[in-house]
This record gives structure tokens, sequence and C-alpha cells, in this order.
């Protein structure tokens, strides 16, 4: 398998921001709280996390999702492995996650267990495994458009977290949200930053019943979404 071209950077006050599709990775206002806001609160996690629950993520980024995320279940208390999948093509060379990182000290310690097994582990293997507390995730490094429909998993939460719809239109695309709806668990939910027209209406094709919701910060909206019981799913 092809190494995945990495992330090429440029950097805004120590916010990166993708030379590709010229957008940042995290909120100018507040990584981490955008990420509570919009995909924890979204998918209504702290009322739902359990052992063996899966949420799947379009976009890993700097890792912050599953940071927070493995913050909330430490937090929670509760017994148990929650299950983590990310779909990354274009994976952040180490020394630019730990640098972009730096910004949320209140992550400190998951993030340099994040870190030391993002280093070692070889990005050539088409996937990296990472193991937190309470917390197994599997990142892998190929394009969603391919990798996700031979994907096997089913979801229980989904965070949707392509770059920008209009600047990264291909993991917005009719066809990636019914891949993203067909590996859904029943009951399933996801969440996203974008209230674009055009994804809601993907979305709401593809099987879901969405919302619109108040969005982070500047963003005065969002999307979320559950799927009906009655809607197709992978057998």
């Amino acid at each position: 398998m092809p190494t995945p071209a990495q992330a090429t950077l440029d950097w805004r006050d120590e916010i990166p921001v993708s030379r590709r599709f010229d957008d940042p990775y995290f909120s100018l206002a507040g990584g981490l709280d955008e990420t509570r806001h919009v995909f924890l609160a979204g998918n209504r996690l702290e009322g739902r996390l359990t052992d063996g629950f899966h949420i799947a993520e379009l976009g890993f980024g700097t890792g912050l999702n599953l940071l927070a995320t493995a913050l909330l279940w430490h937090g929670m208390g509760a017994p148990g492995t929650i299950r983590f999948t990310s779909f990354e093509a274009f994976p952040m060379a180490p020394g630019d996650m730990a640098r972009a990182l730096q910004a949320f000290p209140q992550a400190a310690i998951p993030a340099a267990q994040l870190l030391q097994q993002w280093t070692a582990q070889d990005t050539a293997s088409g996937s990296r495994e990472i193991t937190l507390p309470g917390l197994s995730a599997t990142i892998l490094t190929a394009d969603a458009r391919t990798a996700l429909p031979q994907w096997s998993g089913q979801a229980d939460a989904w965070f949707l977290d392509g770059f920008s719809p209009a600047k990264n239109p291909e993991l917005w695309s009719p066809e990636i949200l019914a891949e993203v709806a067909r590996h859904t668990a029943p009951h399933g939910t996801f969440a996203t930053y974008t209230a674009a027209g055009h994804v809601r209406r993907a979305l709401t094709a593809a099987g879901f019943t969405v919302t619109r919701a108040p969005g982070y910060a500047y963003k005065r909206h969002m999307t979320t979404g559950h799927l009906p019981p009655n809607a197709h799913n992978i057998p």
C-alpha cells in the first residue's frame, strides 16, 4: 500500500491551517470547546456512552476529537471500553500534531499517549491503532471515498468533521453521506459543524432525520440527526 501523503500546513496563531484545503483544523474561537459543543453534545454522548459504543469520524486531523471523547469517557467513570474509527487521507506529521495539541493543556495526558503511539507507528501500514484508557481507536489513513464502502463496521455516532464543504466537497458528496448512513447502527446519530443546505439534503436523502441546531461561537447553526429504525442499514 502506498504511503499516505502527509498534511501540509500553515500556522495562524498556533492554529494549523491546511494548505491543500485552505481551512483551519479547528475553530479560532477554541477547538476543544468547539468539539464538545458540536460532536459530543451534538451526539448526546454524555447520556449514551457505554461499554462497546462505537464512534466513527470523517477527518482525524489533530486527534482533538478523539482526545475530547477520551476525556468525557474518563470523566464519566463508567466501566468498559468504547471504540473509535477515523478516516484520514492526509495524516498529520507527529511534530505538527504535537504543536497543535499544545493549545489544549486540559488534554495533555491523553495527548502525550496519542503522540507516543502516533510517532511509533508506520503510516505505510494503512492504519494506526491507538489505545487510551477505556478507548480503542483505529485511524485508517486512506481516502474515505474508497475506504468507507469497504469498511465492515457500524457506528453508533458519527463525527462528520471534514474540511469545509465549499473547500473539500468530495467528503460531503451524496455518495459519501449515503455510505455514512449505511454504516450507522439503528438509532445511531451524527453531528457536524456545517449547516450547508446541500449537506443537509444529502443526509436526509440518505435516511437520516436531520435537525438544524445552534452552532459554536460565530457559526449560527450546525447540523445533527439520527437514523430511524426503519432506515436502510447494512445487514
